[in-house]
């Protein structure tokens, strides 16, 4: 594995060596690349919880962290993300963690650019590292995905973390419905056959993962006021009543209270919202040891 792009990337072993490595991690073991290595993150979003969580994984493993400041950056001047790259990897990078809001930002630059890159999310295409963060937390909560049913709620259309994790877990053998504003993911043929209306879910669904409404891709689109949302579409505390006693509440995050989730849910017995930040230290750690590790 040189690069990770995207969950179709990876096979179903891939998928199980990586969890078990970010396991072992998550259990206190430990290792550092034989030799000084480096790496970067590059930001071209907001972020928070990625990029500081890479940010831990790496200096964990005793990597060194070269700072980059998007704003600040050449590519304001008209530099392309391949002349970024070839000039990391001529000043020694060996490793470098992107987000772009272009979909797919990364289709060429595998076979111009001899840097390691990972995809820390591109537009609404892809987050492999959220995709396997949230694997590991499932795992950890019920030792399987086989015979699973996971239904993913809310702004479908324009989520990487909806795609990469219904793509992973249908290979892994759960059951993946979809929920939310049937408007936003209308007629897409990956959706549209395993829609379920959101109270039909809460009563079968062993995991229940709210998306953020991501207001910064809508163009033209009506969208509804917070308090509405939320009586049609978010996790109420009523709702949450009549889910099945083992089931699990899970965010990628940043959360919007009282509009995906109810606040007093966030930090419920069911939640595993910040459980899923914890494990994306430990999930991101596996992901450069098997990249560097060569």
């Amino acid at each position: 594995m040189n690069n990770l792009f995207s969950m179709q990337d990876l096979s179903t072993n891939d998928m199980n060596d990586l969890l078990r490595t970010a396991q072992a991690f998550a259990n206190g073991e430990s290792w550092t690349p034989r030799e000084q290595t480096f790496a970067v993150n590059l930001f071209f979003e907001p972020s928070t919880r990625t990029k500081l969580s890479f940010e831990m994984a790496e200096r964990k493993l005793g990597l060194e962290v070269i700072p980059f400041e998007s704003g600040s950056s050449s590519i304001l001047k008209g530099e392309t993300m391949e002349d970024t790259l070839k000039t990391l990897e001529a000043i020694g990078v060996d490793v470098a963690v992107v987000r772009h809001k272009q979909d797919a930002y990364y289709k060429t630059l595998a076979e111009t650019v001899n840097i390691k890159i990972i995809n820390g999310g591109d537009g609404c295409g892809q987050h492999p590292t959220q995709s396997l963060l949230d694997l590991l937390t499932i795992k950890q909560e019920f030792g399987k995905f086989e015979g699973l049913k996971v239904t993913i709620v809310g702004d479908l259309s324009h989520s990487r973390v909806a795609r990469s994790n219904t793509e992973a877990l249908t290979a892994l053998g759960a059951e993946v419905f979809h929920s939310g504003p049937p408007e936003w993911f209308e007629g897409d043929p990956k959706t549209a056959d395993s829609y379920v209306e959101l109270d039909q879910a809460i009563g079968f669904s062993d995991v229940l993962m709210l998306l953020r409404i991501q207001h910064e891709r809508h163009e033209n689109v009506m969208e509804l006021p917070a308090e509405q949302y939320h009586k049609l579409y978010g996790l109420t505390a009523e709702r949450e009543k009549r889910m099945k006693p083992e089931s699990i509440i899970m965010h990628p995050g940043p959360v919007n209270r009282g509009v995906e989730i109810a606040d007093s849910l966030v930090e419920s017995q069911k939640s595993r919202i910040f459980k899923q930040i914890q494990n994306g230290v430990y999930t991101r750690m596996a992901v450069l040891k098997h990249i560097l590790d060569q």
